[in-house]
């Protein structure tokens, strides 16, 4: 497996628990502490913290020094590599969907709305 594999699997596995979705959507909306990210779960400050690094591990979130405080911001150019993967697979599969609908309408008689009117 290469070091991009590797990276996708971290990413995948922090975002495969809910708490860590959770927290990932919050800092969608900006920006959070410890403490405002923590309120919502009924957990602790320290597995709030533990899921925090899980994220940071897999490069989606990162924090900064402001004063007294160490935000926890969103990596937008992470998830947009995610995102980037995704849409990849995506796109091949609409193409063959959109290929399997002109077959099917080929070579079936009638519209779709006539084979349900017959059968009323």
């Amino acid at each position: 497996m290469s070091e991009r594999d590797d990276d996708l699997d971290r990413a995948f596995l922090a975002l495969a628990d809910p708490v860590r979705r959770a927290i990932v959507a919050r800092l969608s909306r900006g920006p959070a502490t410890v403490n405002e990210l923590a309120a919502p779960f009924d957990i602790s400050k320290q597995a709030v913290s533990k899921h925090i690094q899980v994220l940071e591990q897999a490069d989606l979130v990162t924090r900064s020094r402001d004063a007294q405080r160490r935000p926890v911001h969103l990596n937008p150019a992470r998830l947009e590599a995610l995102t980037a993967w995704i849409d990849r697979y995506r796109l091949v599969h609409e193409a063959r969907f959109r290929a399997l609908d002109a077959l099917v309408s080929t070579t079936t008689p009638g519209e779709p709305d006539d084979a349900v009117q017959e059968s009323s």
